[in-house]
């Protein structure tokens, strides 16, 4: 299938539920070709979880969802190890991490020690769980959808940097316009009687995973990925910059865009489209009088030359 028409056929699919966020959709599409797990931010009912489940919903892949809540504990969502009384033998239970997509509903809301537990599922994609013979492979394709609420929110806590990283992008979900919001009520009416088709099946995905590495990045546009990172390093109001972790999130990123727009070279335009998502979850930025770490990225954008 050409990935072009996938992604057209997906959007329209999750347009049965969600009204707007076409560029919300577009980067959860683009990280699932680029085999990379997505950090949702924002406020309470934005329909974060929505457009996960309307994503996952027109995909044939094994699709689980774990809650986020005070008491979640590190077996109740990589599984655990029990022994059988019948057969005296240990049996491995698995948790819902054992998926194509793994939908993390208020990550930031569980405890240190769990969130913790999710950085070897998350960057090498297997589980190490007590009383099992080694590490476990996860699924393939495995790809995790986090949302969050902002740490202003009662219950929150600040996600560990080292796991943020992890993300390939955290996208933020805002309020809707007034004309989104009335469209949603408009969706939500008949919302019972529609029929969400899986338009696209795991073969397609490992496909499109295979394809984009075939997409070119030129030259100039590794000069330009190298030198907004590096931006971020220099900046006066950023404690920590960019890693060449995020240089590699934008290449894969940038490829993935390409590929399901039907290009076959990733361009400048990409890298600005990805900036924010990319970079925003990696920064460390100073107290800046409200301009805040997207305000210093759309500084470096608007003010760095693109040759």
């Amino acid at each position: 299938m050409d990935a072009n028409v996938a992604w057209q056929a997906v959007l329209g699919e999750v347009r049965k539920h969600i009204a707007g966020k076409t560029e919300v959709i577009e980067l959860m599409f683009i990280a699932l070709v680029a085999n990379g797990h997505v950090l949702l931010e924002g406020m309470p009912g934005v329909a974060k979880t929505t457009m996960t489940k309307a994503l996952a919903d027109a995909i044939e892949a094994d699709f689980k969802r774990v809650q986020g809540t005070p008491d979640i504990t590190t077996g109740d969502i990589v599984g655990y190890t029990y022994m059988d009384d019948a057969t005296h033998q240990v049996i491995l239970k698995k948790g819902p991490i054992f998926s194509n997509m793994l939908l993390i509903d208020e990550l930031n809301r569980m405890p240190q020690r769990t969130i913790a537990a999710l950085l070897e599922a998350l960057e090498e994609k297997q589980v190490t769980i007590a009383g099992s013979d080694g590490s476990i492979p996860l699924m393939k394709p495995f790809i995790a959808y986090a949302t969050q609420n902002p740490i202003s929110v009662e219950g929150t806590v600040t996600l560990p940097k080292v796991l943020a990283d992890r993300f390939l992008m955290r996208v933020a979900v805002n309020y809707p316009s007034m004309e989104e919001e009335q469209e949603m009520l408009r969706l939500k009416e008949t919302e019972m009687k529609v029929v969400t088709n899986k338009v696209i099946s795991l073969v397609d995905i490992i496909q499109f995973q295979g394809d984009m590495e075939k997409i070119k990045m030129p030259q100039n546009v590794i000069n330009y990925v190298t030198r907004i990172v590096d931006a971020t390093r220099t900046d006066i109001h950023v404690i920590l910059g960019g890693s060449p972790r995020a240089e590699i999130s934008f290449m894969r990123c940038g490829k993935a865009r390409a590929l399901i727009q039907g290009r076959t070279e990733v361009t400048i335009e990409d890298i600005k489209f990805l900036a924010k998502p990319v970079l925003s979850h990696r920064l460390v930025v100073r107290s800046t009088g409200g301009i805040g770490v997207n305000g210093i990225i759309d500084g470096i954008v608007a003010t760095l030359p693109e040759s």
